[in-house]
Formats: structure tokens, C-alpha cells, sequence
């Protein structure tokens, strides 16, 4: 494109750039600036440009515009995947405590072997040793203490 065509080019789109770039910002202060640089930018490579030149320089306003937005515009960045973890988390956090208000009312053994198996991460073999059973007898009453944690979390109490 010659200078003369960019140049006639350049003042027929300039009303609708404004009018683009308005329609993102608020102040025509600020949309003419965006049109100010969308044509400098244009002209910077208008030696390689083809007419018409409305399509190129609304796409180039339009991201001008968006970006000043972006720049100018506070924000707190709380993706709603980070909100629906936090809620996730908190309806984790009401189980294992109701899970632990269960288990407190159990009987001692059971509490206790409960408690080894699943927060201290110990195997059937070791309680075993600790408390002088059987593995066999372990896994028993482990199963036993999970069902009786079960119905009473189930049922609501």
C-alpha cells in the first residue's frame, strides 16, 4: 500500500476505530490514544498491508483497547476452580471431623485400633504386636469398627 492510499485509508476507518474503541473504554480520551497507536502501528508496516484496511486495524484497536483494560482495571485473579476446591475442601474438613466425633463414642479398642490403622498408617501386623493379638483378630475388629463408624454416620448421629 503507498503512502497516499494509507493515508486515505487511514481517515475513512478512524471514525469506526473510535467508535471500536469506545466501546471498550469509557473515556474518548482513551480510545483516541488506542486509535493513535492502532494507526501508527499500521503504518509502521503499511508498505505490506492490502486494502482494505478496516478489517486489520479494528482487530489491532479492539486488542489495544482490551489490553489497556487489562492494565488499568484492578483485579483479584480467583479462578472458580480454586473457589470450588476451597468448598471442597471444607465439606472434607466437616466429614473427617464428624468422622472423628464418630469414632470418639466408639469403644476404647476399637478407637484405638481405628486410629493406629488409619491415622497412624500402621499395618494389621504391627497393631497386632502392639496390643498382643492376633492379625487375623485385628483385621476383625478394624472391620467391625468401620461398620459401626459407617452406620452412625449414616444415620446422622
Amino acid at each position: 500500500m503507498t503512502e497516499t492510499e494509507f493515508k486515505q485509508e487511514a481517515s475513512a476507518v478512524r471514525p469506526k476505530l473510535v467508535s471500536t474503541a469506545l466501546h471498550y473504554l469509557k473515556s474518548s480520551d482513551e480510545a483516541e490514544d488506542i486509535v493513535q497507536d492502532a494507526m501508527l502501528r499500521l503504518w509502521q508496516i503499511h508498505a505490506e498491508l492490502n486494502l482494505p484496511l478496516m478489517p486489520i486495524a479494528s482487530v489491532i484497536t479492539r486488542n489495544l483497547a482490551i489490553d489497556r483494560l487489562r492494565h488499568t482495571t484492578p483485579h483479584t485473579e480467583i479462578s472458580c476452580l480454586q473457589v470450588v476446591q476451597a468448598e471442597e475442601r471444607a465439606e472434607t474438613d466437616e466429614r473427617i471431623d464428624r468422622i472423628l466425633r464418630i469414632i470418639n463414642t466408639l469403644p476404647t479398642l476399637q478407637q484405638t485400633i481405628l486410629r493406629l490403622r488409619h491415622i497412624d498408617g500402621k499395618e494389621y501386623a504391627d497393631i497386632a504386636q502392639t496390643i498382643g493379638s492376633t492379625e487375623e483378630a485385628i483385621r476383625q475388629a478394624v472391620s467391625r469398627a468401620r461398620r459401626a463408624v459407617l452406620k452412625r454416620y449414616n444415620n446422622g448421629k
